[in-house]
């Protein structure tokens, strides 16, 4: 198989990482080659802190994966995200040279440049540049300006700034894995890629991935990027909170977190225990699931009111940027129990949990359909895109090169044909000139005279 035929997403979380291998089928969908997975060492609250353990972990997923699928990887799309994430709005414009010509994707890529160039705060880097509407001369409101006609191309563009120290550490990662890094993308947008829809994103949406070190937030309405922010809590904190709160180690508190955690605790009944083994012939320690759920309801609670902050900082709740599509909770953190009705509670507005298999076609063990591989899967679906960019700009430049070609040949035949046609006129003007032949002209009337009155005076004599 050759490597163009199936593509890589790598998710460099806090607690795991995930590198999934697939490729489009015939319908569309995705098929899932291969998953590897392996713990996340180096990586806190979604920052590199340990490079030589990063780069393990990325070589044993890889690995996995490799082994899984039965192909060689060699580029991958990674995801990054991080407290050290933030956006922001810019308005930039170019003015076109030749207005006659439509506008193509030359010239939005030309304005991206543009914006590209924005002096950030020292050590900052951008990430991405997300055109959200679009203005050609007085026209504004334009969704896809391709095509369209006019001297002054303007847009407003949702602009993501990262550290670059941060992104230069995933970097030398993938790089010193092995890896060739095909792009880096933002894990929210990632993983809106993998559980939105379109009427969703069109209604106004908030997805909100729950991972491991922290909680990534997207809003889109009318189908258009809005805001985007990185909250450096996930379900670390929750299970750090439980092995404090119970007075046991971090495994046994992530066993609890995920078997019988609650993000509600009137829901669960006083009388309900766990027993927790003791360490080392010490005794066995019981704990109550109301305690269990009122630990995990304080953080969650805290983690949704500042859901809500960045919720009221876009403005989701003024009625024009309304969210009708309401919440999507995602990521491995929205495993928790109760955490829906928790969260509408919170907000105020609908939510669901986003699974991630609806666009993969041979997940028949259900194994992807947990939420934790919302990003991942995401991060495979973007690598996606990128290939069949490349593709298309590859049949492009081949037709425009036959094209070309053919017009080449056609000239050169229109340059013969009217080489021949002003030859021929030529020959057959030399065939068609007539010849001048040597027959006697007939004497006029005078000449006649003449010779009847010579002729008269020789008879004479």
């Amino acid at each position: 198989m050759e490597n163009q035929e199936y593509s890589v997403g790598l998710d460099i979380g806090t607690t795991k990482i995930v590198a999934i291998v697939g490729r489009r089928n015939a319908h569309g969908k995705i098929e899932i080659l291969g998953v590897g997975k392996a713990k996340s060492l180096g990586v806190h609250k979604g920052i590199v802190n340990n490079i030589s353990q990063t780069i393990n972990s990325i070589k044993a997923a890889v690995a996995e994966a490799q082994s899984s699928a039965g192909v060689p990887i060699h580029k991958v799309t990674v995801g990054i995200a991080g407290k050290h994430i933030r956006s922001l709005q810019h308005s930039d414009y170019i003015m076109r040279e030749n207005p006659d010509r439509f506008i193509t994707d030359d010239d939005i890529e030309a304005l991206k440049d543009q914006v590209k160039k924005l002096v950030m705060l020292p050590g900052e880097e951008i990430i991405h540049v997300l055109p959200q509407e679009y203005k050609v001369d007085s026209e504004g409101e334009i969704q896809e300006p391709v095509g369209m006609h006019g001297k002054r191309l303007e847009a407003n563009f949702h602009v993501v700034v990262g550290q670059m120290g941060s992104i230069r550490n995933i970097a030398r990662c993938v790089r010193e894995a092995g890896l060739e890094m095909e792009a880096l993308t933002l894990e929210p947008l990632a993983s809106s890629e993998a559980v939105l829809t379109k009427e969703e994103k069109e209604a106004g949406v908030a997805i909100v991935d729950i991972g491991g070190g922290t909680t990534d937030i997207a809003i889109f309405k009318d189908n258009i990027i809005r805001h985007t922010c990185v909250i450096p809590y996930g379900g670390g904190i929750i299970t750090e909170d439980i092995k404090e709160g119970c007075s046991i180690i971090e495994k046994h508190a992530e066993q609890l977190k995920v078997k019988f955690g609650s993000a509600v605790p009137e829901l669960e009944k006083d009388s309900t225990f766990v027993t927790i083994p003791g360490l080392h012939g010490r005794p066995d320690k019981e704990i109550s699931l109301k305690t269990l759920a009122q630990i995990i309801n304080a953080r969650v609670e805290e983690i949704l009111e500042m859901v809500n902050t960045e919720l009221k900082a876009y403005g989701a709740f003024e009625q024009k940027k309304k969210l009708i599509a309401g919440i999507v909770l995602t990521g491995g953190g929205s495993n928790l129990k109760h955490l829906r009705q928790l969260a509408n509670y919170t907000t105020g507005f609908d939510s669901r949990i986003g699974f991630a298999n609806e666009y993969i076609a041979n997940d028949k063990n259900q194994y992807l359909k947990g939420p934790e591989f919302a990003t991942s899967i995401g991060l495979l679906m973007e690598s996606l895109k990128i290939r069949d960019k490349k593709t298309v700009a590859v049949e492009e430049e081949i037709e425009i090169e036959a094209d070309t070609k053919v017009e080449q040949k056609e000239a050169q035949t229109n340059a013969n044909a009217e080489s021949q046609t002003q030859t021929t006129p030529q020959i057959e003007e030399e065939f068609k000139t007539p010849v001048q032949t040597s027959r006697p002209s007939k004497p006029t009337f005078g000449q006649s005279l003449m010779e009847k009155v010579k002729k008269f005076f020789e008879e004479v004599e």
